[in-house]
């Protein structure tokens, strides 16, 4: 394995040290993916006003999914409209 570099060395000790492990709801997480990527096939640009401060969290939540932030904002609003996001009263 001479033709790998330092940093790829490390990961796959790492690896075969079992400091690995899958990530929780897989399967969700990829039928979450798989509907993002397809409701983004179809769709129109909307310009909308919100506040810097939840602009700022959506922009670090969608961050933390690995997805841009207008995906994020997307998904949001199709999940509330198709009544798997609903509002707390």
């Amino acid at each position: 394995m001479s033709h790998l570099n330092h940093e790829e060395m490390e990961l796959i000790e790492s690896f075969e040290k079992g400091e690995w492990v899958s990530k929780a709801h897989l399967e969700e997480r990829k039928q979450q993916l798989q509907e993002i990527a397809k409701n983004t096939l179809n769709h129109k640009q909307v310009n909308i006003l919100i506040q810097e401060r939840d602009l700022t969290a959506i922009q670090t939540m969608a961050s933390q999914e690995g997805i841009p932030y207008n995906t994020l904002i997307s998904n949001i609003l199709h999940q509330y409209i198709s009544g798997k996001l609903v509002r707390q009263a």
